[in-house]
């Protein structure tokens, strides 16, 4: 099957002519090992992958040698570092001694960072990059390339102009176009997710297939043999109530008696999960910096696929009773690919708002709504803040409005062009 392009690719190659040490990030089976054989084929060069034991080891035993007989064409691509214990010790005596030389292109999987502490080795020596599952732009993207019908051009024409006017900026709005085929669409999305081989398979069937073996591999892989949790049932349960869970107030103390594991315990599974990419955590919003760090964080995931794989949930979405945990979920991993700061507010009367977003100077709340209206939540947060605008998000939405509540322009936007 021909290639197919990614975002990140665009920001990479700005980064190419330079000396630093290209470091892409990134989940288990995101894409990493494919964009360095695309570049191999482009600009030339070797890839490598550090999985085999051989190529490992030769690194280990002399990277200078290694270099030499690797770096003829100026470009090494490495693959699989988390493989190399102390990697970060050889990729820095390979980039002093050939600086200029040979660029080298590093991949690694979540458990990398958790492992292998790359900072003290390459400050100053290298740039980070997260390759993440697709977002629906990119998954609109791939459709049009794998289907030869391209509704990622009204997309973007949308979408630019939301964050425009969220932004501050004057737009007027065309109506709603093609909404049952970009609903069917994002109902894929929400079910099965991003992954690049999942979205590529048409069979639904071996979509589910697909799903279960990354967990399952990351669960063998990356969770028992490279971090060595050894609690695999309690852990997978932790994982489990997340996934049921989605958007609730995370308390960790019910975790640890729930599932008898002690408080640090919970804490070090959470920080796992963030860093292998399965989730994310975000704070509360609060004017204070000391308050905010104090309270307790919301959990997403990062791709919905690989959560409904959890809990083993690939039903139609018009049949489920988790669509509003499903649309919040996808608002929340669509922010964090674009590389938005996302916080949540909620107050001690627990009135709730989904996400406040920092754009700029600016403080923009955003709702998640499978009703799409204006709740009272909402409303105290606009008397407490006068944001000057907010955004309503939403499946059921046939046409983009936009009304004022309080001196705040609020538009009313559907998902599928979020």
């Amino acid at each position: 099957m021909e290639y197919l392009p990614r975002k990140i690719e665009k920001e990479l190659k700005k980064w190419l002519k330079r000396k630093e040490v290209i470091l892409i990030k990134g989940p288990r089976q995101s894409g990493k090992t494919t964009l360095l054989l695309q570049f191999q084929k482009t600009y030339g060069g070797k890839y490598i992958s550090l999985e085999i034991d051989e190529y490992a080891e030769a690194l280990k035993k002399d990277p200078i040698l290694f270099g030499k007989t690797f770096g003829k064409e100026g470009f090494i691509y490495l693959d699989e570092a988390q493989y190399v214990k102390d990697v970060g010790k050889y990729v820095k005596i390979l980039y002093d001694h050939f600086r200029g030389k040979i660029k080298l292109v590093i991949t690694g999987s979540g458990s990398f960072e958790v492992k292998e502490n790359l900072g003290k080795y390459l400050v100053g020596r290298a740039v980070y990059f997260e390759l993440l599952p697709l977002s629906f732009e990119e998954f609109l993207l791939w459709k049009a390339l794998l289907t030869e019908e391209d509704l990622r051009s009204i997309y973007q024409e949308y979408s630019f102009q939301f964050w425009d006017f969220l932004e501050g900026k004057e737009v007027v709005f065309k109506s709603v176009i093609f909404p049952e085929k970009f609903k069917t669409l994002w109902e894929e999305f929400a079910i099965f997710g991003g992954y690049p081989a999942i979205v590529k398979e048409e069979d639904k069937e071996i979509k589910i297939k697909l799903l279960k073996n990354l967990l399952y591999t990351y669960l063998e892989k990356d969770v028992f043999f490279f971090l060595n949790v050894r609690q695999m049932e309690k852990f997978k349960n932790l994982v489990k109530a997340l996934a049921l869970n989605i958007g609730n107030i995370l308390e960790i103390s019910s975790f640890s008696r729930e599932f008898k594991m002690d408080f640090r315990t919970v804490e070090e599974y959470l920080s796992l999960l963030k860093h292998t990419y399965v989730i994310e955590l975000v704070p509360p919003f609060y004017k204070s910096m000391v308050t905010e760090l104090k309270k307790n964080k919301k959990a997403y995931f990062m791709d919905l696929g690989l959560r409904n794989a959890f809990i083993n949930n690939f039903s139609e979405f018009e049949t489920r009773g988790d669509q509003g945990a499903l649309l919040e979920n996808f608002v929340f991993s669509e922010l964090r690919k674009r590389g938005i700061e996302v916080k949540y507010w909620r107050t001690t009367g627990k009135a709730e708002v989904d996400f406040i977003l920092h754009l700029r100077d600016k403080i923009i709340p955003v709702e998640a709504k499978i009703s799409p209206k204006i709740t009272r939540s909402l409303g105290s947060f606009l008397k407490a803040y006068t944001p000057k605008r907010g955004a309503i998000v939403s499946l059921n939405i046939s046409k983009i409005e936009i009304t004022t509540k309080n001196s705040t322009e609020i538009i009313f936007f559907p998902c599928f062009y979020f």
